[in-house]
């Protein structure tokens, strides 16, 4: 059993709006994100973790798709961090494996969950990566170059992230006894030793971070709709 968490509990502070709610392709963007996990045959239930000012209108955007394994909708916490631990605390408790999801990843799609999960059953854990293409510097506190950053093996880390409960309890538990900060959950579980397998994406994944990216997503989202796999 695969239960997935959303998280959904961002400040939006680059954007000047929550971005979650700008539409795209006719829809939410947050709902694109939902639906991804709601057609993914592996996922039996989906977890939304999001401000508590929010959960209604998520409630109505859930109920005009039709989702039917969104659950629940749990508050959010101040980090991350801690909207992951306090959707960590609902899931199913027969739920063995668990998927952490960016809202702001409305590009994801079953297939790509699907590739990530069937790593995460080899090797306890898997996460979407795409290896780092541009040429990287490294700068001083005057934004001057010092030097150059080897991209060989580098990796930027995307979601969904993807694991045995017991071993991202584990990790998240040790976050919070060292009050530990992380920014993903590739980085709670690397606090163990762990190895995280990284799945390739060549697809199109990337996080609304800017207005600049709506456009971008919007266009994408209708030209699949347009030539569906």
């Amino acid at each position: 059993m695969l239960s997935a968490i959303i998280v959904a509990g961002g400040s939006s502070q680059r954007m000047g709006f929550d971005k979650l709610f700008a539409v795209i392709a006719g829809e939410p963007v947050i709902a694109h994100s939902i639906r991804a996990f709601e057609r993914a045959t592996d996922v039996s239930e989906i977890l939304v973790v999001a401000r508590d000012q929010r959960h209604d209108e998520i409630r109505k955007i859930s109920s005009h798709a039709g989702f039917k394994k969104v659950r629940e909708i749990v508050p959010g916490g101040e980090r991350r961090q801690d909207s992951v631990r306090a959707g960590l605390g609902r899931i199913d408790r027969e739920a063995k494996y668990v998927a952490v999801h960016d809202a702001a990843r409305p590009l994801i799609t079953p297939e790509q969950i699907v590739r990530a999960f069937e790593q995460c059953r080899v090797h306890g854990s898997a996460a979407l990566a795409q290896p780092v293409n541009d040429t990287l510097k490294r700068a001083d506190a005057d934004l001057l170059v010092v030097g150059l950053v080897d991209r060989h093996q580098l990796y930027a880390m995307q979601t969904p992230q993807i694991f045995d409960r017991k071993l991202i309890e584990e990790a998240y538990r040790g976050v919070y006894a060292e009050n530990a900060s992380v920014t993903d959950e590739v980085s709670a579980v690397e606090r163990l030793g762990h190895k995280i397998a990284l799945v390739l994406n060549d697809d199109f994944n990337f996080k609304i971070t800017y207005p600049r990216n709506l456009p971008v997503a919007d266009f994408i989202l209708r030209e699949r709709a347009k030539n569906p796999r």
